[in-house]
């Protein structure tokens, strides 16, 4: 079926002319003698494109085609008139007319516009689309208390122009906290640069931030845009910045501050207007005091403090992303999508994610790909990943809920609600008691219960241990 042609003009004869030439074209059309009608037909019929006269009675082009693109502002117009004048054909333009052409009308330049038209039209179509596809790509899922506050905090700096700091594990989605501020940023219709500062080696980096120019080095046969200059105007995302050389991280500062840098082997400042979005999965006051990482880069940087939790703080939301990664890898796989049982669900929501939510999809395409049935099981779990879950049983086998009269286990453990309660109160006592061992020294309790010393600390201040400086454990809460 032909796409269909509005065409608005107070002769008949042109209506006719024009209508009966497009429909031997193949186009389909609807015709209308002003302003008023067309926006009628244009509301009932939603035609691809308008011919549209200016001068007519009741409504003239212009204010039609106003009303047009305040409802339908990807609908194109073009504008058609005997009177013509350069005013009027700008002032058409910046109300979202496509292209101003004069009668008489010639039919091959009015059929080459419409084609244009068109095609531009579908493009922008495609775009948003994409677009779409993009944001959801980079959704940020989750309906637990952290994720919403993320959001909320997401919503408020996105507008500015502050720069950002996002901390956070490995794998707990930093790139969507950055992607998601730009796409609600004014910057959103510009650039987004990504830069994994982890991956690229010590001895490119800098040519990959800067650029360079021809001749500045063996093997530069022509000028390189880094990715400063591709993010002007827009947004740079520097991911794992504390694998920075403090030579690189030196530079950065410098750029940061002056707003410009140069090419390596040019001498010509180049000024450029960007917004930095920083993000390291390591504690950069740790850093700070190795040596490792510059302090006024920190405090440049660290304008807006975010942090992403660790999927190990949001398991509430482990059934929301299994759900997702099973409907968007078999989309992408072409597979059936596969339901995944209750009891297979509980198994994973009491899986540790060392990895976070990175490991957790890569388990799902695991299953997706290699569970024999329809339906992902318990036992089509690995056994890794059921760690978690056995220790658990362990702990209550050895010890038991008391029945009436005994004592049987430490009873700080059955101090609590719920199992989640009672969870935490044994990390509490048992952590507690692991760095009285240690005789208070963090790293060496982290090691020797087999967790990285940031998530030890973490939970020192979530459980309420205070290690105090005679090295017995005191409980807070």
């Amino acid at each position: 079926m032909g796409r269909r042609i509005l065409i608005v003009d107070d002769e008949e004869s042109i209506r006719q002319s024009l209508s009966a030439a497009l429909e031997d074209e193949g186009f389909q059309t609807s015709v209308a003698r002003d302003g008023k009608e067309a926006l009628t037909i244009v509301g009932e019929e939603s035609p691809d494109l308008v011919l549209l006269d200016i001068w007519m009675e009741r409504m003239d082009g212009l204010e039609t085609l106003q009303r047009i693109k305040e409802d339908l502002p990807s609908l194109p117009v073009i504008m058609i008139s005997g009177h013509g004048t350069i005013e009027t054909a700008v002032k058409a333009t910046k109300l979202g007319a496509y292209d101003f052409i004069e009668k008489p009308l010639s039919l091959d330049k009015v059929l080459l516009t419409i084609d244009h038209a068109l095609k531009a039209s579908r493009l922008e179509e495609e775009n948003r689309m994409l677009r779409q596809k993009v944001a959801k790509k980079y959704e940020i899922i989750g309906k637990c208390e952290l994720i919403s506050q993320l959001r909320r905090q997401i919503k408020i700096a996105a507008p500015s122009n502050s720069w950002i700091l996002i901390a956070g594990e490995h794998g707990t989605g930093k790139e969507l906290v950055a992607r998601g501020i730009h796409r609600l940023s004014l910057r959103k219709d510009q650039s987004f640069v990504d830069v994994n500062c982890a991956a690229i080696p010590e001895e490119l980096i800098e040519s990959e931030l800067f650029g360079y120019e021809k001749g500045a080095f063996t093997g530069a046969t022509a000028r390189k845009k880094g990715k400063f200059d591709l993010a002007d105007r827009g947004t740079l995302f520097l991911d794992e910045i504390a694998d920075m050389s403090l030579k690189t991280q030196s530079k950065i500062l410098r750029i940061l501050q002056e707003q410009k840098f140069e090419r390596i082997g040019g001498s010509k400042s180049i000024a450029i207007d960007v917004r930095v979005i920083a993000a390291t999965n390591k504690d950069l006051l740790e850093e700070i005091k190795k040596g490792n990482f510059r302090e006024d880069l920190y405090y440049r940087l660290n304008v807006i403090p975010f942090r992403v939790p660790s999927l190990r703080e949001r398991k509430e939301d482990i059934p929301l992303f299994i759900e997702f990664f099973l409907e968007e890898l078999a989309r992408e796989s072409g597979r059936e999508i596969k339901q995944i049982s209750p009891e297979a669900i509980q198994l994973l929501s009491s899986y540790s994610w060392p990895g976070n939510v990175r490991e957790l999809k890569n388990l799902v395409e695991r299953l997706i790909i290699m569970s024999p049935g329809k339906k992902i099981t318990a036992e089509d779990i690995p056994p890794l990943f059921r760690e978690d879950a056995e220790r658990e049983d362990i702990i209550l086998t050895q010890f038991p809920h008391p029945g009436p009269g005994e004592a049987t286990g430490p009873p700080e453990v059955w101090a609590g609600p719920s199992l989640s309660k009672a969870r935490a109160n044994f990390e509490r006592g048992f952590i507690a008691t692991k760095l009285t061992e240690s005789q208070g020294n963090i790293s060496k309790t982290a090691k020797a219960i087999g967790i990285s010393r940031e998530n030890l600390s973490r939970k020192i201040k979530s459980l309420g241990i205070e290690v105090s400086r005679n090295c017995k454990m005191q409980i807070l809460k």
